[in-house]
């Protein structure tokens, strides 16, 4: 029987076969959903040979996007591109320029 090294030390991240962190459990859960699928699919009456092209198809895909996500985005990569998204590209100001300049008589007096 084959041994696999999941953690390699204290304070390091987990890896399993070059797929960091937050990609195990996107493996791990898009395989278990394509499981669950394929096994629905089998019990609603669908022909096998539809249910084993689906398997091997959906998993090829996930085993394909997954790995080549890890390669693209690296460790924190995905977290970083949900920050990104949140912040604004640029801040609007719709005053006009001699209202901005304008002194403001109530603040000075404060």
């Amino acid at each position: 029987m084959i041994n696999y090294n999941i953690n390699k030390g204290i304070g390091r991240t987990v890896e399993f076969r070059g797929l960091k962190s937050q990609y195990l459990f996107i493996f791990a859960g898009g395989l278990l959903g394509n499981l669950i699928l394929v096994m629905i699919l089998y019990m609603a009456g669908t022909s096998s040979y539809i249910c084993l092209f689906l398997a091997v198809g959906g998993a090829s895909l996930i085993v394909w996007q997954t790995f080549s996500m890890n390669r693209k985005y690296g460790e924190h990569g995905l977290m970083k591109i949900g920050a990104k998204k949140r912040h604004p590209r640029y801040i609007i100001s719709r005053r006009t320029v001699r209202r901005l300049l304008k002194f403001n008589a109530k603040t000075a007096s404060v």
